[in-house]
């Protein structure tokens, strides 16, 4: 971790968040109820919860995509809507444009903010494929690459403009197994790369363990923050990080949070 990060000076902030929905009906859903959280500099946090408890909520009120209805998200201690260009959103499919090439798809947040791509740009692109492993395949088009491949050009494309914030919608769900387990660490990869502050939400409770510096348990909805659990296994992390006692502490303390005393009956050998 960076040494902004070890100073506590957070990079993201929610202050005494709520977010409620009208209905069909006219009647109140409540989301999310009094959220107070700070994201350290560089911090890889993740969010776990049951499904309807405001996880990507969470998130689309950092991108700015709703306003929270009581309290206020700060990036870099300034409104959301003022810092915009700081955050970058990786959603759960590529959403790719299947008549682009993979270099296209990249560079087309620029293009919708600028309205048109430099050299400069177009090198930062490729050099973002080649760190992830697709440099040769910037000319290709969206349907000839694999799932993994393309999420792969979807974080690239969140990255171009080079965001303080990245945050990761369930980016991994739509992914096999396999796929999926490449894609951690593959992350994980280009986390200790860029130091980016990453906020990642997943329904995998070993996934999030195995990725995080910390990991945000919420109550069923309206969510709540259950428990903001550490995560002390060492950096960095592999499949055998899965065996030690750091790492089957902290997916215990996580699953006792979510399903209660009778955690262990759902425990199981840990998959992704």
């Amino acid at each position: 971790m960076n040494a902004e990060a070890r100073t506590g000076v957070p990079a993201l902030r929610f202050s005494g968040v709520s977010q409620a929905f009208l209905s069909r009906d006219g009647s109140e859903i409540r989301a999310l109820d009094g959220i107070d959280l700070a994201i350290r500099r560089g911090e890889f946090l993740s969010i776990v919860g049951p499904s309807g408890c405001g996880k990507s909520t969470a998130l689309r009120l950092v991108a700015g995509l709703d306003k929270p209805t009581l309290g206020e998200v700060m990036v870099n201690e300034q409104p959301v809507a003022k810092q915009l260009d700081f955050v970058g959103m990786v959603f759960q499919k590529p959403t790719l444009l299947h008549w682009l090439t993979i270099e296209q798809n990249v560079l087309l947040p620029i293009r919708v903010r600028r309205g048109r791509v430099l050299a400069a740009d177009r090198e930062k692109a490729r050099a973002l494929l080649d760190t992830v492993g697709l440099g040769q395949f910037a000319s290709k088009m969206p349907g000839e690459l694999s799932g993994g491949m393309q999420q792969r050009a979807a974080i690239c494309r969140a990255l171009v403009q080079d965001p303080d914030i990245l945050l990761m919608d369930e980016p991994f769900g739509a992914l096999d197994a396999l796929t999926r387990e490449e894609m951690c660490f593959e992350l994980m990869r280009i986390w200790a790369l860029t130091r980016k502050t990453i906020v990642f939400v997943t329904h995998s409770i070993p996934e999030s363990v195995l990725l995080s510096d910390r990991v945000v348990v919420m109550s069923p909805r309206p969510g709540r923050i259950a428990d903001v659990v550490d995560v002390s296994a060492p950096r960095p992390r592999s499949l055998a990080s899965m065996a030690t006692p750091e790492f089957m502490t902290a997916t215990q303390r996580i699953r006792e949070k979510i399903y209660g005393n009778d955690s262990t009956s759902t425990a199981h050998r840990p998959t992704l």
